[in-house]
């Protein structure tokens, strides 16, 4: 197994943020700019890279673009995926329902729970995302999760602007 970068060199991103940067939203072109000329390493995990591809064969016409954009573009902007073994998919599955069960995400954005969940067992601590759903979780609240399922991160969920502001 290849050696994992530093903890505080590397950044997770969410589908929106993936989905913004192919849109060409100016704060996401901002923010990919300034984190890679400060040497940040930029990865996703197994459930942004399944979110895009289903939005890339089945979504809305507009999805389907940016979709194909994101999965053809990300190896330029320097993003790479990250893989999780059959056992840690288990569990982020189990820390999925979890967190919707409690009441920190809607049943229906389990997808939003694994990629926290994913985020956490890659040992990466900022997951970068402008979906209000992930941005909204009390952040004590999501911390406790995680040390009850005694996951080795616990995850920060940042805007990417409110990320730049922070670093």
């Amino acid at each position: 197994m290849a050696a994992r970068q530093p903890k505080q060199s590397r950044l997770a991103l969410d589908t929106n943020v993936l989905l913004d940067l192919a849109g060409g939203e100016d704060f996401a072109v901002e923010f990919l700019k300034v984190v890679q000329a400060n040497g940040f390493k930029l990865e996703i995990g197994p459930t942004v890279v399944e979110e895009l591809t289903y939005l890339a064969l089945q979504g809305e016409a507009a999805s389907q673009k940016l979709a194909l954009k994101a999965l053809t573009a990300m190896r330029g902007w320097g993003i790479s995926p990250f893989h999780l073994t059959a056992l840690e998919r288990g569990l982020v599955d189990e820390f999925s329902k979890r967190l919707c069960v409690r009441g920190l995400l809607p049943p229906d954005e389990k997808h939003d729970a694994a990629v926290l969940g994913e985020v956490s067992l890659a040992g990466i601590k900022v997951l970068v995302s402008s979906d209000s759903h992930l941005l909204d979780i009390e952040p004590a609240s999501l911390a406790a999760q995680f040390a009850g399922v005694h996951f080795p991160e616990n995850v920060q969920v940042f805007k990417p602007g409110t990320f730049l502001k922070a670093f």
